[in-house]
């Protein structure tokens, strides 16, 4: 079960002016289940995207990089089961094949549409069963199918993953609403998520842009569940104009504060449910690392616990085995790191205890008191390198025997 996480109701979710969503059932991969999405974008709407970093990145992948450039996106097109990653010439065929029936459909350009795909690497897609589904997705369109599309886009999540927010700018409503899809291969850079976040604010592509990849940097791109790169992992940030407040150009003006802050907060919202529907999750933990020099290595530190198989299931049987804690600092990479200096704390919603200072264990720390802590399903470790005033905080979960388990039967 997720950890402290529920999936918001149909009427929790509010439509965004200018996009409609629409899913089918295609059996791309199984029978009976919604595993087609499209969604349909308002003339003149603003569209940015953030994509992995993984060199064997999936065809639609870059097929979008090649779209998003000449602007105008009209349709955005998901399908789960079958990635369409490591499927060569063919897959690129499929997934441009797949834009141009989208395209026919909307009476739109290729180029107007953005294919994404999850679900199984080195299958081919099957791009006949997926072309079959579109008509019945675009017969589904509505401003209210948040909802339905969250669960469309699910593949081991056990949850769907949706936040809808409302935000006053220039006295005008701007509303946010985002979902997202992910368990495991969660790693930064990006993880194995798709993420689709939609306001109907104006503001400039090139505003936009920046928002989309700082609003990634700060959610999706500091969350682990396993510290595997997926290939096929997608952030799409839609500004529709629709709200009818004056286009937003400044990057210091209060507008623009206003939108960032919302958007930044609807990511970290979705990036967050993520990790606590980690594939086996029974708890959720923060990583918080302060006193750095920069924020660069506070976040190397971060990662290093976060990715820490022996952190995390030692968290998972409540073991307070904590000079695990420390040997990932160890090797986080700051090598002029001085240990003597730093400290370690274990914290839940009731209680902090110092775990380790001065180079060693603290003279206070009980492990009874640390055995304590790691009981609770939400705990934050925080470390203070002693050495600056940079933070960073990375958001991870614990590996338990159901992580091996859902991974172990996947493809099945």
């Amino acid at each position: 079960m997720p950890v402290n996480l529920s999936t918001p109701t149909a009427s929790e979710l509010r439509p965004v002016a200018g996009v409609r969503l629409g899913v089918a059932e295609a059996a791309i991969r199984k029978q009976n289940r919604r595993d087609l999405t499209l969604i349909e974008v308002a003339p003149g709407s603003r569209v940015a995207g953030v994509f992995t970093l993984n060199r064997f990145c999936a065809a639609p992948v870059q097929v979008c990089k090649e779209h998003l450039p000449g602007g105008d996106i009209r349709a955005l097109v998901i399908n789960t089961g079958v990635a369409n990653a490591g499927t060569g010439e063919e897959g690129l065929a499929n997934a441009s094949a797949t834009c141009a029936a989208v395209a026919r459909l909307a009476g739109v350009g290729a180029r107007q549409v953005l294919p994404f795909s999850t679900g199984v690497i080195l299958e081919p897609l099957p791009v006949d069963r997926l072309v079959a589904g579109l008509p019945a997705a675009q017969a589904n369109l509505r401003a209210d199918g948040w909802f339905d599309a969250a669960h469309a886009i699910m593949t081991t999540d056990t949850v769907a993953k949706a936040v809808s927010r409302q935000v006053t700018i220039a006295g005008r409503t701007v509303t946010l609403t985002g979902i997202s899809k992910g368990a495991g291969m969660i790693k930064p850079n990006m993880a194995t998520m798709l993420g689709f976040l939609a306001c109907d604010a104006a503001i400039s592509q090139s505003l936009l842009e920046s928002l989309a990849r700082e609003a990634a940097d700060l959610s999706f791109n500091s969350i682990t569940v396993d510290g595997d790169t997926s290939t096929n992992d997608s952030f799409i940030v839609i500004a529709t104009g629709q709200a009818g407040n004056p286009e937003i150009n400044d990057p210091l003006g209060d507008d623009y504060r206003a939108l960032r802050e919302a958007v930044i907060d609807v990511s970290v919202r979705l990036a967050q449910a993520i990790v606590r529907d980690g594939e086996g999750a029974t708890k959720f933990m923060t990583i918080a690392v302060g006193g750095g020099r920069d924020r660069g290595e506070c976040r190397k530190v971060a990662y290093a616990i976060g990715h820490s198989p022996l952190v995390k299931t030692a968290f998972f049987a409540s073991d307070p085995n904590l000079g695990r804690i420390l040997a990932a600092i160890g090797y986080a990479g700051i090598d002029d790191l001085d240990v003597g200096a730093l400290r370690v704390w274990l914290a839940s919603a009731s209680e902090e205890v110092l775990v380790a200072e001065n180079g060693g264990r603290a003279a206070t720390y009980r492990e009874e008191a640390g055995a304590r802590v790691m009981k609770e399903a939400e705990i934050t470790v925080r470390v203070d390198l002693g050495r600056g005033r940079a933070q960073a905080t990375v958001w991870t979960c614990d590996f338990s025997y159901d992580y091996v388990k859902i991974n172990a039967d996947y493809r099945s």
